[in-house]
């Protein structure tokens, strides 16, 4: 259920991600973050994207990815902790 409040946990969203056809571009502090990534993983990370209830407009996943409020990512569900940046 994206978008989900629920009391008790380390997290206040649960928000879906997207995959689109084409690449997205994500900033370049971003990708000096997770240059770690390599390979298919981050091919497919860069065609993928979330709408953020913090910021409130859609993202790249890696830049959802590399957020402090990110808390973690289970079968196409980002847990987000919703505190303000």
């Amino acid at each position: 259920m994206p978008n989900k409040q629920v009391a008790g946990k380390d997290w206040k969203h649960e928000v879906t991600v997207k995959k689109v056809e084409k690449a997205l571009k994500v900033p370049d502090n971003v990708l000096d973050e997770v240059k770690g990534i390599k390979g298919k993983i981050y091919s497919q990370m860069k065609k993928e994207k979330v709408d953020c209830p913090v910021v409130g407009m859609e993202r790249p996943f890696l830049a959802c990815f590399v957020c402090p409020n990110f808390r973690s990512r289970i079968r196409g569900i980002v847990y987000c902790k919703g505190d303000p940046l």
